[in-house]
């Protein structure tokens, strides 16, 4: 009897983002549990090898755990998708849209999901008094948040509790951003949803100690962010949530696994963001939600792997 040829995973790790070190963790993490599912496994790091040079005799599946840009923002995608080789997680649109923060609050207000206020910036650095004019048209007031249209993981986050807090938060992300979103603060519960094949698994609660649920807060121990599976909330608005963020990943045209992040403030819910490519390392959301609904993480990765595909 001939043996059965095992299938070949790539995990596609790391790359050129500034969330590299998490998609390091991420990627070792899945590819262990790739290996104890059977399967033949490869390591590709975008940052050592180009993308063309993947090849695609030798690989049938590929796992992406990357984060951040060129991993969640339709790069990566486009690339296997011109290599034909069926992959996991978002397709090329709905990655891009998902990562542009413009682009998904946009969809997110077509779709009747409520998203904290905001505007989009592309004035200098030096342009103060047009911004506070902008704030004020607008009728966002502080405490506002201020961010990068296309990092992932809280970077460059930071709330500022006046102008005066403002003026030198912009001014600094300026630097190294031609565009940023202001939008306004809202405080309450922070509660996350994981979305696995269209449908919700579950909400976690986070209280963290530091001033929001910021990198740190997210990815440290010493941090010591507090999880509270499941979210406090009545059965009724856990029920309300979920269907929330199974009605966004639908929006978005999502795939596979993917991440909503919500504030729960005066009984609503604001959709913050959703996130394509959700962190799965020891520390990360998905798989402690997976695991409370009696999912191990082997079997979690083993259902974004069975979804993979390419055209989606």
């Amino acid at each position: 009897m001939a043996k059965i040829k095992k299938k070949s995973v790539l995990v596609v790790l790391g790359g050129n983002s500034r969330e590299r070190e998490i998609s390091i963790l991420t990627g070792k993490a899945c590819a262990k549990a790739i290996k104890d599912l059977n399967y033949k496994v490869k390591i590709f790091d975008p940052k050592k090898n180009n993308f063309e040079n993947i090849n695609k005799k030798e690989v049938d599946i590929i796992f992406n755990a990357l984060h951040g840009r060129e991993g969640e923002d339709g790069i990566a995608q486009s690339y296997f998708e011109y290599l034909k080789i069926p992959y996991t997680h978002s397709g090329i649109i709905s990655s891009m849209n998902a990562m542009d923060k413009s682009i998904s609050k946009k969809i997110f207000i077509k779709n009747k999901i409520l998203t904290p206020r905001y505007i989009i910036t592309n004035l200098l650095a030096n342009e103060t008094n047009k911004l506070r004019k902008k704030i004020n048209k607008n009728k966002i007031y502080f405490p506002i948040v201020i961010k990068p249209l296309n990092e992932g993981s809280s970077i460059g986050v930071n709330i500022c509790e006046n102008f005066k807090q403002l003026n030198i938060k912009f001014k600094k992300l300026k630097k190294r951003y031609s565009e940023l979103m202001i939008e306004e603060f809202i405080a309450g519960q922070e509660i996350q949803v994981a979305i696995l094949n269209m449908k919700a698994l579950g909400a976690i609660e986070l209280k963290p100690k530091r001033e929001f649920y910021d990198y740190k807060a997210k990815y440290l121990k010493s941090a010591k962010t507090i999880h509270v599976m499941p979210a406090q909330i009545n059965k009724k608005d856990y029920k309300r949530i979920l269907q929330i963020a199974e009605k966004t990943h639908l929006a978005l045209g999502c795939r596979g696994v993917s991440r909503c992040d919500f504030k729960f403030h005066k009984n609503k819910f604001y959709l913050l963001e959703i996130n394509t490519q959700p962190g799965m390392t020891n520390l990360s959301l998905v798989p402690e939600i997976a695991k409370y609904c009696g999912l191990s993480f082997k079997n979690l990765i083993n259902k974004i792997l069975k979804d993979a595909s390419i055209n989606k």
